[in-house]
């Protein structure tokens, strides 16, 4: 049984094998985004390379995200502390392209994340 320490590392490495640059978390305080007032999934910090108003050094970029689940799509406030699966703080680990590589590659990475890495059987997948 991996930590999640052991998890978080394991999954930055493997990303940082395949050329992807590992940034920190962002603030869970949004200062940038005037959208948002927490941050509230792994891809907000990358939101203007998405958008297309900036460009990143790295077009791969891999991290592990702090979060406050809090409103939108996803808004299970309500439901917190009532069962073991409603949390409103949470670490979203991310590997993201900026049009570098595309589903393809992501599956492939997938794979071989869980299966060498994580050492998760391929037929209890």
């Amino acid at each position: 049984m991996m930590t999640a320490t052991e998890i978080r590392d394991a999954f930055l490495d493997f990303f940082a094998s395949k050329q992807h640059k590992i940034v920190p978390s962002a603030p869970i305080v949004n200062k940038d985004d005037p959208t948002l007032m927490f941050t509230n999934a792994g891809m907000n910090q990358f939101k203007d390379f998405f958008l297309g108003n900036k460009v990143p050094d790295n077009p791969r970029i891999a991290d592990t995200q702090k979060c406050m689940r809090v409103s939108g799509k996803h808004n299970d406030l309500e439901d917190v502390g009532y069962d073991g699966t409603h949390h409103t703080m949470f670490e979203m680990l991310g590997n993201w392209s900026i049009g570098d590589y595309f589903k393809e590659e992501a599956i492939s990475w997938s794979w071989e994340l869980l299966t060498e890495v994580y050492g998760i059987p391929a037929d209890r997948l």
